[in-house]
Protein backbone atom coordinates (compact mmCIF):
# COMPACT_ATOMS: atom_id res chain seq x y z
CA UNK A 1 0.00 0.00 0.00
CA UNK A 2 0.79 3.78 -0.67
CA UNK A 3 0.59 6.14 1.84
CA UNK A 4 1.54 9.48 2.20
CA UNK A 5 1.99 11.49 5.54
CA UNK A 6 2.33 14.84 5.46
CA UNK A 7 4.19 16.66 8.10
CA UNK A 8 5.38 20.62 8.89
CA UNK A 9 7.80 18.58 11.34
CA UNK A 10 10.49 17.20 9.84
CA UNK A 11 14.47 17.45 10.32
CA UNK A 12 16.50 18.86 11.07
CA UNK A 13 13.42 19.82 13.92
CA UNK A 14 14.45 18.21 17.26
CA UNK A 15 11.39 16.72 18.80
CA UNK A 16 9.03 13.91 19.67
CA UNK A 17 6.64 14.57 16.30
CA UNK A 18 9.68 14.47 14.14
CA UNK A 19 11.33 10.98 15.72
CA UNK A 20 7.66 9.55 16.06
CA UNK A 21 6.91 9.75 12.58
CA UNK A 22 10.63 8.72 11.69
CA UNK A 23 9.88 5.56 13.26
CA UNK A 24 6.84 5.73 12.14
CA UNK A 25 8.34 5.13 8.88
CA UNK A 26 10.55 2.74 9.19
CA UNK A 27 7.92 0.61 11.06
CA UNK A 28 5.88 0.46 7.65
CA UNK A 29 8.49 0.25 5.11
CA UNK A 30 9.64 -2.83 6.82
CA UNK A 31 6.28 -4.28 6.62
CA UNK A 32 6.27 -3.41 2.99
CA UNK A 33 4.39 -0.53 2.52
CA UNK A 34 5.73 2.91 0.41
CA UNK A 35 5.30 5.88 2.49
CA UNK A 36 5.86 9.04 0.99
CA UNK A 37 6.72 11.67 3.31
CA UNK A 38 5.59 15.10 2.19
CA UNK A 39 7.22 17.65 4.66
CA UNK A 40 8.78 21.13 4.57
CA UNK A 41 12.64 20.88 3.38
CA UNK A 42 11.65 21.76 -0.48
CA UNK A 43 10.04 25.13 0.54
CA UNK A 44 10.80 28.35 1.72
CA UNK A 45 10.23 28.70 5.27
CA UNK A 46 9.64 30.95 8.16
CA UNK A 47 9.71 30.77 11.83
CA UNK A 48 6.77 29.52 13.68
CA UNK A 49 5.37 32.54 15.94
CA UNK A 50 6.74 32.32 19.75
CA UNK A 51 8.80 29.71 18.48
CA UNK A 52 11.22 30.57 16.08
CA UNK A 53 13.64 27.53 16.25
CA UNK A 54 10.50 25.85 14.46
CA UNK A 55 10.73 26.83 10.26
CA UNK A 56 7.22 26.78 8.61
CA UNK A 57 6.63 26.49 5.03
CA UNK A 58 5.53 29.14 3.32
CA UNK A 59 2.82 29.32 0.93
CA UNK A 60 3.52 25.47 0.25
CA UNK A 61 0.19 24.63 -1.47
CA UNK A 62 0.87 23.90 -5.00
CA UNK A 63 3.97 22.10 -4.36
CA UNK A 64 1.54 19.54 -1.61
CA UNK A 65 -1.01 19.09 -3.93
CA UNK A 66 1.25 18.55 -7.15
CA UNK A 67 2.58 15.71 -4.81
CA UNK A 68 -0.08 14.25 -3.48
CA UNK A 69 -2.00 14.27 -7.19
CA UNK A 70 1.09 12.60 -8.27
CA UNK A 71 1.50 10.15 -6.26
CA UNK A 72 -2.36 8.95 -5.83
CA UNK A 73 -1.77 7.01 -2.49
CA UNK A 74 -4.35 4.39 -1.30
CA UNK A 75 -3.87 6.58 2.07
CA UNK A 76 -3.20 10.16 3.40
CA UNK A 77 -2.52 11.09 6.56
CA UNK A 78 -2.15 14.98 8.04
CA UNK A 79 0.33 14.57 10.78
CA UNK A 80 -0.03 18.19 11.46
CA UNK A 81 -1.98 21.29 11.43
CA UNK A 82 0.46 23.67 10.28
CA UNK A 83 0.77 25.54 6.31
CA UNK A 84 2.12 21.56 5.00
CA UNK A 85 -1.02 20.17 6.72
CA UNK A 86 -3.52 22.95 6.41
CA UNK A 87 -2.22 22.71 2.28
CA UNK A 88 -3.43 18.49 2.27
CA UNK A 89 -6.34 19.15 3.94
CA UNK A 90 -7.14 22.39 1.35
CA UNK A 91 -6.40 19.30 -1.60
CA UNK A 92 -8.09 16.31 -0.20
CA UNK A 93 -11.42 18.86 0.49
CA UNK A 94 -11.06 20.15 -2.85
CA UNK A 95 -10.99 16.57 -4.66
CA UNK A 96 -13.04 14.36 -2.31
CA UNK A 97 -10.59 12.61 -0.81
CA UNK A 98 -10.89 10.67 2.69
CA UNK A 99 -7.94 11.52 5.02
CA UNK A 100 -6.72 11.03 8.59
CA UNK A 101 -5.37 13.25 11.28
CA UNK A 102 -2.97 13.09 13.96
CA UNK A 103 -3.07 15.42 17.49
CA UNK A 104 0.73 15.44 18.49
CA UNK A 105 1.41 18.60 20.21
CA UNK A 106 -0.87 20.90 22.48
CA UNK A 107 -0.25 24.27 20.20
CA UNK A 108 -3.44 25.56 22.04
CA UNK A 109 -1.51 25.40 25.06
CA UNK A 110 1.44 26.54 23.56
CA UNK A 111 -0.19 29.20 21.73
CA UNK A 112 -2.10 31.00 25.50
CA UNK A 113 1.48 30.26 27.18
CA UNK A 114 3.42 32.37 23.97
CA UNK A 115 1.08 35.12 22.81
CA UNK A 116 -1.71 34.86 25.10
CA UNK A 117 -4.49 33.60 22.94
CA UNK A 118 -6.83 32.20 24.84
CA UNK A 119 -6.74 28.85 25.02
CA UNK A 120 -10.47 28.24 23.93
CA UNK A 121 -9.87 30.14 20.99
CA UNK A 122 -6.78 27.62 20.38
CA UNK A 123 -9.27 24.23 20.96
CA UNK A 124 -11.79 26.00 18.56
CA UNK A 125 -9.15 26.34 15.49
CA UNK A 126 -7.98 22.98 16.20
CA UNK A 127 -11.12 21.16 16.12
CA UNK A 128 -12.53 23.02 13.22
CA UNK A 129 -9.18 21.61 11.04
CA UNK A 130 -9.84 18.00 12.50
CA UNK A 131 -13.59 17.74 12.24
CA UNK A 132 -13.09 16.98 8.24
CA UNK A 133 -10.85 14.42 9.04
CA UNK A 134 -12.34 10.66 8.51
CA UNK A 135 -10.37 9.79 12.21
CA UNK A 136 -8.28 11.45 14.38
CA UNK A 137 -5.08 9.61 16.06
CA UNK A 138 -4.41 10.66 19.87
CA UNK A 139 -1.31 9.04 21.80
CA UNK A 140 -2.85 8.94 25.05
CA UNK A 141 -6.01 8.11 26.92
CA UNK A 142 -5.77 11.86 28.87
CA UNK A 143 -4.75 13.39 25.81
CA UNK A 144 -8.16 11.90 24.28
CA UNK A 145 -10.42 13.06 27.22
CA UNK A 146 -8.75 16.47 26.94
CA UNK A 147 -10.07 17.01 23.35
CA UNK A 148 -13.17 14.96 24.00
CA UNK A 149 -13.66 17.66 26.66
CA UNK A 150 -13.32 20.14 23.87
CA UNK A 151 -16.07 18.45 21.35
CA UNK A 152 -12.92 16.82 19.27
CA UNK A 153 -15.02 13.97 17.33
CA UNK A 154 -14.03 10.79 16.01
CA UNK A 155 -10.79 10.39 18.58
CA UNK A 156 -8.88 7.42 17.59
CA UNK A 157 -6.28 5.99 20.11
CA UNK A 158 -2.85 5.26 18.76
CA UNK A 159 -0.18 4.85 21.19
CA UNK A 160 3.43 6.06 20.37
CA UNK A 161 6.74 3.53 21.06
CA UNK A 162 10.08 3.53 21.57
CA UNK A 163 13.53 2.28 19.35
CA UNK A 164 13.91 -0.73 22.41
CA UNK A 165 17.56 -1.43 20.56
CA UNK A 166 18.67 2.44 20.26
CA UNK A 167 17.33 3.17 23.42
CA UNK A 168 19.05 0.47 26.08
CA UNK A 169 20.86 0.38 29.48
CA UNK A 170 24.81 1.56 28.48
CA UNK A 171 26.91 0.07 31.40
CA UNK A 172 29.61 2.56 33.25
CA UNK A 173 27.97 5.42 31.48
CA UNK A 174 29.17 8.75 33.39
CA UNK A 175 28.54 12.44 33.10
CA UNK A 176 31.16 13.56 35.42
CA UNK A 177 28.57 15.49 37.46
CA UNK A 178 28.13 14.63 41.46
CA UNK A 179 25.43 12.48 41.91
CA UNK A 180 22.36 11.73 42.35
CA UNK A 181 22.06 13.38 38.98
CA UNK A 182 18.35 14.39 38.00
CA UNK A 183 18.18 14.75 34.11
CA UNK A 184 15.49 16.43 31.80
CA UNK A 185 15.71 16.22 28.11
CA UNK A 186 13.35 18.11 25.66
CA UNK A 187 12.25 21.38 24.29
CA UNK A 188 13.25 24.73 26.60
CA UNK A 189 9.88 26.05 25.81
CA UNK A 190 6.19 27.64 27.36
CA UNK A 191 4.10 23.97 27.18
CA UNK A 192 7.05 22.17 29.29
CA UNK A 193 6.49 23.86 32.45
CA UNK A 194 10.40 23.76 33.01
CA UNK A 195 10.55 26.65 35.34
CA UNK A 196 9.56 24.17 37.84
CA UNK A 197 12.56 21.98 37.65
CA UNK A 198 15.92 24.04 37.97
CA UNK A 199 13.96 25.40 41.28
CA UNK A 200 13.57 22.21 43.05
CA UNK A 201 15.89 21.20 46.08
CA UNK A 202 17.61 18.29 45.37
CA UNK A 203 21.23 16.82 45.92
CA UNK A 204 23.72 16.31 43.71
CA UNK A 205 23.42 17.81 39.79
CA UNK A 206 20.59 19.10 37.49
CA UNK A 207 21.25 18.57 34.10
CA UNK A 208 19.32 20.02 31.10
CA UNK A 209 19.65 18.81 27.06
CA UNK A 210 17.37 21.00 24.81
CA UNK A 211 17.41 24.33 23.19
CA UNK A 212 14.29 26.85 22.70
CA UNK A 213 12.77 29.71 22.85
CA UNK A 214 13.21 30.11 27.01
CA UNK A 215 17.02 28.78 27.46
CA UNK A 216 18.65 31.94 27.28
CA UNK A 217 16.56 33.26 30.31
CA UNK A 218 16.60 30.11 32.11
CA UNK A 219 20.26 29.48 32.18
CA UNK A 220 20.39 33.34 33.16
CA UNK A 221 18.31 32.53 36.33
CA UNK A 222 19.83 29.14 37.19
CA UNK A 223 23.50 29.23 36.55
CA UNK A 224 23.64 25.88 38.77
CA UNK A 225 21.68 23.77 36.49
CA UNK A 226 24.17 22.17 33.86
CA UNK A 227 22.73 23.08 30.36
CA UNK A 228 24.57 20.70 27.90
CA UNK A 229 21.79 21.71 24.03
CA UNK A 230 21.52 19.54 21.99
CA UNK A 231 23.33 16.60 21.28
CA UNK A 232 23.24 13.77 18.08
CA UNK A 233 20.60 11.37 19.21
CA UNK A 234 23.01 8.30 19.25
CA UNK A 235 24.29 10.13 22.11
CA UNK A 236 21.26 9.95 24.39
CA UNK A 237 21.74 6.21 25.38
CA UNK A 238 24.54 7.03 27.08
CA UNK A 239 23.06 10.46 28.38
CA UNK A 240 19.94 9.06 29.64
CA UNK A 241 21.62 5.89 31.06
CA UNK A 242 23.77 8.04 32.99
CA UNK A 243 21.00 10.32 34.73
CA UNK A 244 19.68 8.65 38.37
CA UNK A 245 16.38 10.16 37.42
CA UNK A 246 14.60 11.63 34.45
CA UNK A 247 12.61 14.43 36.13
CA UNK A 248 9.97 15.53 33.63
CA UNK A 249 8.19 19.02 34.61
CA UNK A 250 5.31 19.39 31.91
CA UNK A 251 1.80 19.46 32.83
CA UNK A 252 0.55 19.76 29.25
CA UNK A 253 1.58 16.70 26.81
CA UNK A 254 -0.11 14.65 24.64
CA UNK A 255 2.52 11.91 25.27
CA UNK A 256 5.90 12.38 26.07
CA UNK A 257 8.47 9.93 24.41
CA UNK A 258 11.49 11.66 26.42
CA UNK A 259 9.97 9.30 29.33
CA UNK A 260 10.60 6.38 27.37
CA UNK A 261 13.45 6.73 25.83
CA UNK A 262 14.70 7.55 29.77
CA UNK A 263 12.88 4.43 30.92
CA UNK A 264 14.40 2.20 28.18
CA UNK A 265 17.81 3.16 29.63
CA UNK A 266 16.99 2.02 33.13
CA UNK A 267 16.35 5.94 34.23
CA UNK A 268 13.25 5.92 36.48
CA UNK A 269 10.82 8.98 35.93
CA UNK A 270 9.25 11.50 38.15
CA UNK A 271 6.67 13.57 36.58
CA UNK A 272 3.20 14.85 37.63
CA UNK A 273 -0.07 12.96 37.36
CA UNK A 274 -1.18 14.08 34.37
CA UNK A 275 -2.04 13.39 30.96
CA UNK A 276 1.24 12.01 28.83
CA UNK A 277 2.85 10.70 32.48
CA UNK A 278 -0.13 8.78 33.29
CA UNK A 279 -0.22 6.49 29.74
CA UNK A 280 3.51 6.57 30.27
CA UNK A 281 4.33 5.46 33.59
CA UNK A 282 0.47 4.92 34.29
CA UNK A 283 0.61 3.03 37.61
CA UNK A 284 3.68 0.98 36.87
CA UNK A 285 6.82 0.91 39.29
CA UNK A 286 8.93 1.75 36.66
CA UNK A 287 8.48 5.74 37.77
CA UNK A 288 6.70 7.99 40.04
CA UNK A 289 4.15 10.39 39.75
CA UNK A 290 3.40 12.52 42.51
CA UNK A 291 1.93 16.14 42.49
CA UNK A 292 5.18 17.13 44.72
CA UNK A 293 7.62 17.14 41.96
CA UNK A 294 11.06 17.69 44.43
CA UNK A 295 8.91 14.45 46.64
CA UNK A 296 8.56 12.15 43.30
CA UNK A 297 12.12 12.91 41.96
CA UNK A 298 13.63 11.95 45.18
CA UNK A 299 11.70 9.00 45.47
CA UNK A 300 12.49 8.01 42.08
CA UNK A 301 16.31 7.10 42.97
CA UNK A 302 14.81 3.91 44.52
CA UNK A 303 12.80 2.90 41.81
CA UNK A 304 15.20 -0.12 40.52
CA UNK A 305 16.50 0.85 36.94
CA UNK A 306 15.44 -2.91 35.77
CA UNK A 307 11.20 -1.68 37.20
CA UNK A 308 12.40 1.11 34.32
CA UNK A 309 13.32 -0.74 31.64
CA UNK A 310 10.96 -3.20 31.94
CA UNK A 311 8.18 -0.53 31.57
CA UNK A 312 9.32 0.73 28.07
CA UNK A 313 9.33 -2.59 26.52
CA UNK A 314 5.41 -2.12 26.74
CA UNK A 315 5.92 0.17 24.23
CA UNK A 316 7.56 -1.51 21.42
CA UNK A 317 6.73 -0.35 17.69
CA UNK A 318 5.28 -2.94 16.48
CA UNK A 319 1.74 -3.29 17.65
CA UNK A 320 1.73 0.91 16.78
CA UNK A 321 2.51 0.05 13.46
CA UNK A 322 -0.35 -2.26 13.10
CA UNK A 323 -2.62 0.20 14.95
CA UNK A 324 -1.83 3.33 12.51
CA UNK A 325 -2.47 1.13 9.69
CA UNK A 326 -5.69 -0.24 10.94
CA UNK A 327 -6.99 3.53 11.67
CA UNK A 328 -6.03 4.52 7.77
CA UNK A 329 -8.91 4.99 5.58
CA UNK A 330 -8.96 4.72 1.72
CA UNK A 331 -7.85 7.96 0.18
CA UNK A 332 -10.95 7.74 -2.53
CA UNK A 333 -14.14 6.12 -1.97
CA UNK A 334 -13.98 2.98 -3.47
CA UNK A 335 -17.76 1.56 -1.85
CA UNK A 336 -18.11 -1.73 0.17
CA UNK A 337 -16.48 -4.49 -1.66
CA UNK A 338 -13.33 -2.11 -2.38
CA UNK A 339 -13.05 -1.44 1.66
CA UNK A 340 -13.46 -4.96 2.60
CA UNK A 341 -10.72 -6.03 0.27
CA UNK A 342 -8.57 -2.94 1.19
CA UNK A 343 -9.30 -3.48 5.13
CA UNK A 344 -8.13 -7.35 4.18
CA UNK A 345 -4.82 -6.61 3.01
CA UNK A 346 -3.78 -4.25 5.86
CA UNK A 347 -4.42 -6.95 7.97
CA UNK A 348 -2.03 -9.23 5.79
CA UNK A 349 0.26 -6.31 5.43
CA UNK A 350 0.21 -5.16 9.25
Amino acid sequence: MKIAIVTDAWLPQVNGVVTTLLELQQGLEARGHEVLMIEPSAHPRFGCPGYREIKLAWRPGRRVAQALHEAAPDAIHIATEGPMGSAARAFCLREGLLFTTAFHTRFPDILAKALRIPERWGYAWFKRFHATSSGVMVPSAGMLAILESHGFERLLPWSHGVDLTMFAPVPGADLGLPRPVFLYVGRVSYEKNLDAFPKLDLPGSKVVFGVGPLLARLKRDHPGVHWRGVVPRQQLAAIYSAADSFVFPSRSETFGLVMLEAMACGAPVAAFPVAGPLDVVGTSDGGVLDTDLRAGALRSLRVPRERARARALDFDWNPVCRQFIQHLVPARDIGLRGVTHLSQNLHKLG
